[in-house]
């Protein structure tokens, strides 16, 4: 045989063995790279699940041990409701006084809110907008609000609440609680207000629209997205605040905000033994959360991402 042939067939065979062992490899590679991926997802979806049961278990018991006897509950915390008694929200409402408390919260929570909202979107709204001596240190104070512990101002606003004679009073409480939410809310909005179109507003100004008009009818419904998103994280934060509550509005039981109540309900229902009472006065203050989160939720998502789509 010639020697041009045999190195033909001998380099025909290599590169015939090299081609299937090529692919082997490439195939494995793939599978490989699968199974990382589905070992990956199962470990994510795990991780998903447990999160959710965490967090859901146990709103889901409270709810559901509100509507349970409290025989029912000492013979077995963790059974079932065997029947539905609604006498445990009525006894929550009127003789543990969750009415009232709640009555309280929503009425400190409307001048809070609205003020916080107002003050906050204005401060926003000249910082990021307008270019002033000052404009960037006026914008750290604020930032560096969120970053001093309250704590650490108990005693000086204590001292200054008294010396005001707003103690115990809701006009004292709803200041005390705009200002503990004013920083965060001027610093989200303002990185909100400079994600807005300039143009718009330079049109309202060569109109003839005042700086108060433009913002009002024009800026403002422009940012509802960020509005919305930050006024449910001052609901939740303000419906839920214990601490300012308990330093400034500790004198009259019958001005206890919901928090407060609640920790009172604990105590007493947890002597008296009604824990289906406790169980019912935890559920009605969580259904407001549950609700405003649940009717605002896409409005949330939307103010959250429009900075960065934009």
């Amino acid at each position: 045989m010639p020697t041009d042939a045999v190195t033909d067939q001998q380099t025909a065979s290599a590169t015939s063995g090299s081609e299937p062992a090529a692919g082997r490899r490439a195939a494995g590679r793939k599978d490989g790279g699968t199974g990382e991926r589905g070992a990956l997802n199962v470990f994510s979806h795990a991780f998903l699940i447990a999160w959710v049961v965490m967090a859901a278990g146990p709103l889901i018991w409270v709810a559901m041990t509100a509507f349970r006897p409290t025989a029912d509950f000492l013979n077995d915390p963790m059974g079932l409701p065997t029947s539905i008694h609604w006498q445990n929200f009525a006894n929550a409402w009127t003789e543990a006084k969750i009415g009232r408390y709640a009555f309280n919260s929503l009425v400190i929570l409307a001048g809070s809110l609205t003020g916080t909202m107002l003050l906050g979107s204005m401060a926003a709204y000249v910082i990021a907008r307008f270019t002033f001596p000052g404009n960037r240190f006026i914008f750290l104070l604020f930032a560096g609000g969120m970053m001093f512990p309250v704590i650490l101002a108990l005693i000086p606003l204590f001292t200054i609440m008294d010396n005001m004679s707003l103690l115990d009073t809701r006009p004292g409480l709803i200041i005390a609680y705009i200002a503990y939410s004013l920083p965060f809310t001027t610093f989200f909005l303002t990185s909100f207000f400079r994600t807005l179109p300039s143009g718009v507003q330079e049109a309202a100004m060569i109109d003839g629209a005042s700086h108060t008009r433009t913002f009002f009818q024009v800026m403002l419904p422009m940012a509802k997205p960020g509005l919305v998103s930050i006024g449910i994280f001052n609901f939740l934060g303000q419906w839920n605040q214990y601490l300012l509550p308990l330093l400034l509005n500790n004198e009259d039981e019958n001005n206890y905000v919901l928090p407060q109540g609640l920790a009172a309900l604990t105590v007493s229902q947890g002597y008296a033994g009604d824990w289906g009472a406790l169980f019912a006065g935890l559920t009605i203050a969580m259904v407001p959360v549950l609700v405003v989160y649940a009717v605002f939720q896409r409005q949330v998502q939307a103010g959250l991402t429009a900075g960065a789509l934009k």
